[in-house]
């Protein structure tokens, strides 16, 4: 038996042949055979990685690997509390990210939740319940209203069935199934009405189908299939650390190895020499940075989590910094996800209705100009028309208005009760006394009520159904007899309606008499308007997208609804600009992928996607090195969203396997929410950048004054213990308060940055060079003085000189800190005190420094002597170099760029 055929296609009794069986079913021994055959209705998962392995993994970074070196050669020599901070820090990252990874590989256990765990199906004409676990192709299996579908199956009868397809195919109605053949090669799933899949539920009526596809054979097996493929690459800061690491690594332990082996040269003793040559490697090597770059994570997860998005893998936070393609959804994200009435055509007037969402507020508009709804008329006809002829209701709950029942309905409940109609009253005042229900075959509802003139026939469904059963058109108040002229126009209206993208339903309605059957109440009716509804566009986002413009960002749209719908969207967002193309996913499949990778760049609308589409644009655009986020809320959207730089998720419709394999869940589906998420990003990345700018500059200048002192052939200025205390002080809570400093104001004014470039540009690497050479510089020249010895005895040990040398690199490293806060502002700019942490870190340093210096019982341990009041004057003179020095820099590159504020980081 063919598995992978278009069953869409076959009628009936060709799909019964196809997977040889009958309208009666299979009898108990074949399913036995087939099931062996076959193997069981489950989604089959690849080989786990165990915790073991994954814990591991998490020590394999070069920079992880350095510092577990330099723990280890720390208990060697001693410094045992040292290296308990050090494995502190390696050990808290490392269990981060291990948690992270681990929850991350949860989506495949969702998808599994979302198969029907019992199906009822035909065996030997017997109607029975099996696990859904044991169905095989040509089980016929049985829906009801409410099951859910508990494998792929090619529709064989119907009873006004619907099913909510919305977690396969992006649809967000309800989808009339039928079972006749259709025609065409490369019919969209959403499109394919004659069939039912995994994991979707029927929302109404019931139908019979035989099964076609199992397990890993069905949609949902494709899409866990997928899942399972996708490759998760690296992120742009997983990268750039991997290269920081490797290099700080060979560089810091060759310069060390340099130093030390002068030392040795000029007659230092090899195990002193040692033991000063890690106390600088450990000072060389920044500790700090895993810590720094988780707490920056940390923290920019809660600010985003403030801004309605939860970060589920914390690298996932700066990749949305570099983030330059957002690929969204439509429904709920870029709209409200909310049916509003925006047209009203009545009484041969288009009125205007304002007003989003299922909040009562909207006014109605006639030629520009607001009108009465509540005065008797026959606007407010229609109204009370679509209210009466209605099953849904508008609620207030917590604050905020919702619709119970069917969302079209609602949209006529709302825009009723914008013009004072309430549902409840007027269903009180015309009590319903019979209705024939919608189908999907009449493509209408009609209702009758009593009221004090005699029943009352309302009624509302497809334009070209009501029109065809009415003889009068109500106007001016009265019915009329409707002409072909009311007719032509009332046809020309729908299709401007359509052509704008709003689902349009007529209204009509009939007096009844005693005479007349509830049956016949739905013929010689009187036409009374159309209304036109879409799902409104929020209003957040359009601004949300002006920002991505500005911020270099591209924003497309990926949706399920229809072209149609999805361009007038797209236009009204001002997402759809000049020369953005439009197209279908059947026009996506005729594309190969030479032609696809021509147009990816112009397509900003894909309309009636399924996830093998989704999955070929993130590839698409990954291809031409861009750093794409996506969003979606179904389980057809988890391989796009696991392959993707950042997965989306939503976090109101979104489904479990969507959330597993997202890197970021959106609490409110709110695209303005992602563009916000990318603001943090941001401030992420440049925390981590300011934080080395900081620290390998202070860092430089350490070492480059030792490497001077050694050719010098003079003392060293600084010993072990210092190089280790400068480690803790001036490298340790100064540098933590700068991953947690506030972005700079103008972040989102600039295009994005390049994935490809790294943390280490040439204007970093300058900066880090010119501020380690001052800082060295500086401190020689105070030590040299201060030293107090003649440069031909080589005395081994000025403890004076070393004492100026260490306060005066302390102090320096204080001020620097302060420049640090943004490579482009001024720091009187953007404020001392707009990070309040880094004025206690430093006030803290500065405390414990000067402590060392002064206290008698601590200078013995830290080789110091007591300043006096004019040395400490120096000390704060000479380290203000740092701060004054950087200020007339930016200054300077603000006046070369004139005026523009230019990053000398």
């Amino acid at each position: 038996m063919a598995v992978d055929r278009k069953w869409f296609q076959l009628g009936v009794e060709d799909t019964f042949k196809a997977v040889e069986s009958s309208p009666k079913g299979l009898g108990d021994e074949e399913a036995r055979r087939r099931l062996a055959q076959y193997g069981p209705n489950e989604l089959a998962e690849k080989g786990k990685q165990s915790p073991i392995l994954l814990l591991i993994e998490q020590f394999k970074s070069p920079l992880i690997l350095i510092l577990l070196a330099a723990c280890i050669v720390s208990v060697a020599i001693g410094e045992v509390m040292d290296a308990i901070v050090i494995f502190a820090i390696v050990f808290f990252c490392a269990m981060l990210g291990f948690v992270q990874e681990f929850r991350s590989e949860k989506a495949m256990e969702a998808l599994k939740k979302m198969a029907a765990p019992m199906a009822t199906v035909l065996r030997g004409r017997e109607e029975t319940q099996v696990p859904a676990a044991e169905l095989v192709p040509g089980d016929v299996v049985i829906i009801h209203t409410g099951d859910r579908i508990p494998a792929d199956s090619r529709l064989t009868h119907v009873a006004d069935l619907q099913v909510d397809e919305a977690s396969l195919t992006g649809e967000s109605n309800p989808v009339p199934k039928f079972t006749h053949p259709i025609e065409g090669e490369e019919v969209p799933l959403g499109d394919r009405r004659n069939m039912v899949y995994m994991g979707t539920a029927a929302t109404y009526g019931r139908g019979e189908g035989v099964v076609v596809a199992t397990g890993m054979k069905s949609e949902f097996g494709k899409i866990a299939q997928m899942i399972q493929e996708v490759e998760e690459g690296e992120t742009p800061l997983q990268e750039s650390l991997g290269v920081v690491g490797k290099w700080l690594g060979i560089g810091s332990l060759a310069i060390v190895a340099f130093v030390a082996l002068l030392g040795v040269l000029r007659g230092h003793e090899i195990l002193e020499m040692f033991i000063w040559a890690v106390s600088l490697a450990v000072a060389a090597v920044p500790e700090a940075l895993p810590a720094v770059v988780t707490i920056s994570l940390a923290i920019g997860v809660q600010r985003i989590a403030r801004r309605n998005g939860i970060i589920r893998k914390l690298p996932a936070v700066e990749t949305l910094g570099c983030c330059n393609y957002i690929c969204s959804d439509k429904t709920g994200t870029l709209t409200q996800n909310e049916m509003s009435i925006r047209k009203i055509y009545v009484n041969g007037d288009l009125v205007e209705v304002t007003g989003v969402g299922y909040e009562p507020k909207g006014d109605f508009m006639l030629h520009g100009k607001v009108i009465d709804a509540t005065k008797a008329g026959p606007l407010r006809t229609l109204l009370e028309s679509v209210t009466l002829c209605n099953d849904s209701r508008l609620v207030a709950v917590d604050g905020a208005w919702k619709i119970h029942g069917d969302p079209t309905e609602g949209a006529m409940v709302v825009a009723a009760a914008k013009a004072g109609i309430s549902h409840e009253k007027i269903a009180e005042l015309y009590p319903r006394v019979g209705e024939i229900p919608f189908s999907s075959e009449t493509k209408r509802m009609t209702t009758i009520h009593q009221t004090p003139a005699g029943q009352l026939a309302c009624a509302k469904g497809a334009p070209e159904v009501i029109l065809d059963s009415c003889v009068c058109i109500h106007q001016d108040g009265k019915d009329r007899p409707i002409t072909d002229a009311d007719r032509q126009k009332i046809l020309e209206m729908n299709q401007q309606m359509a052509s704008d993208a709003l689902r349009v339903l007529a209204v009509a309605h009939r007096p009844l008499n005693g005479a007349v059957s509830h049956e016949a109440a739905e013929q010689d009716m009187a036409f009374v308007g159309l209304v036109g509804m879409i799902d409104a566009p929020r209003e957040e986002v359009k601004d949300a997208i002006k920002e991505c413009d500005r911020a270099g960002i591209r924003s497309v749209m990926i949706t399920g609804d229809h072209k149609l719908t999805a361009v007038a969207v797209a236009r009204e967002l001002g997402l759809m600009k000049e020369g953005g193309l439009a197209v279908t996913g059947a026009e996506l499949d005729k594309m190969g992928d030479e032609d696809f990778d021509k147009v990816v760049e112009k397509i900003q609308v894909y309309a009636r996607v399924s996830p093998s589409h989704k999955l070929r644009v993130v590839e698409a655009l990954q291809k031409k090195r861009y750093v794409t986020a996506m969003t979606g809320d179904g389980v057809n959207d988890a391989p796009a969203l696991k392959k993707a730089d950042i997965g989306v998720a939503m976090g109101i419709t979104g489904t479990d396997v969507s959330k597993e394999a997202a890197a970021m869940i959106l609490v409110d589906d709110n695209f303005a929410s992602i563009v916000a998420a990318v603001e943090e990003g941001r401030g992420i990345f440049g925390n981590i950048k300011k934080y080395l700018a900081y620290l390998l500059a202070a860092n430089a200048g350490e070492i480059i004054l030792m490497i001077f002192a050694s050719m010098l052939g003079l003392p060293l200025p600084l010993i072990a213990i210092q190089l280790l205390w400068l480690n803790l002080t001036t490298d340790g809570l100064p540098a933590l308060a700068l991953a947690i400093d506030p972005p700079d104001p103008d972040i989102m004014d600039r295009p994005p940055r390049d994935p490809n470039q790294g943390i280490f540009t040439g204007k970093l690497v300058s900066f880090i060079l010119v501020i380690g050479l001052l800082i060295a510089i500086a401190t020689f020249v105070v030590f040299y003085f201060w030293a107090d010895v003649d440069p031909g005895e080589h005395p081994d040990i000025v403890e004076k000189g070393q004492t100026m040398a260490f306060t005066t690199i302390t102090m320096f490293e204080m001020f620097h800190v302060f420049n640090c806060r943004s490579g482009r502002h001024s720091i009187f700019k953007i404020g001392f005190f707009s990070n309040r942490w880094m004025v206690y870190a430093v006030a803290l340093s500065i405390t414990m420094q000067v402590a060392v210096v002064q206290v008698p019982f601590l200078q013995p341990l830290f080789h110091t002597q007591g300043l006096e009041p004019i040395d400490w004057l120096v000390v704060v003179l000479v380290g203000s170099m740092a701060l004054w020095s950087v200020e007339l820099w930016k200054l300077g590159s603000r006046r070369l760029s004139r005026g523009k504020e230019s990053a000398i980081f």
